[in-house]
């Protein structure tokens, strides 16, 4: 399975810092997001475009907070392939802050080839499945 070490950076804004003086909750699906992205370009691909007209969708999510996350904080996020299907694969994310090496957010989503012409769920690209299983060429 493919694993992606300091795919994306990220810096923590004011506007993502809550009533309690740390990062909202809601902000970590949004790093998930911007790293899944990252994580997509770094292999040649996009959420819309995984190969042979087909994109992807989130079905599932998980989130563990593990350490309070403060305006202007440095983080980093670390993705990996941990589970594949023939038509879904999971991305386990950790989300590292910069200046003490901690582990402050993990967690994962799964996520469905989609042919979003069509609205309904397909196979996964042969090509795309061999890059994240860390069999193919990364295009």
């Amino acid at each position: 399975m493919l694993q992606k070490d300091h795919i994306a950076t990220f810096q923590v804004r004011i506007g993502d810092i809550n009533y309690g003086g740390h990062m909202g909750n809601d902000k970590a699906l949004l790093l998930f997001h911007d790293a899944r992205i990252s994580f997509l370009e770094s292999i040649g691909y996009e959420e819309k475009n995984i190969g042979n007209e087909t994109g992807i969708i989130l079905t599932e999510a998980h989130v563990y907070y593990l350490k309070e996350i403060f305006a202007y904080d440095q983080l980093y996020a670390n993705v990996a392939v941990t589970d594949y299907s023939s038509a879904s694969f999971t991305l386990q994310y950790t989300i590292i802050r910069d200046g003490d090496g901690r582990e402050v957010l993990k967690g994962n989503t799964r996520l469905l080839a989609y042919d979003y012409s069509k609205h309904k769920v397909v196979r996964l690209p042969e090509e795309f499945r061999k890059v994240i299983l860390g069999e193919g060429d990364v295009l």
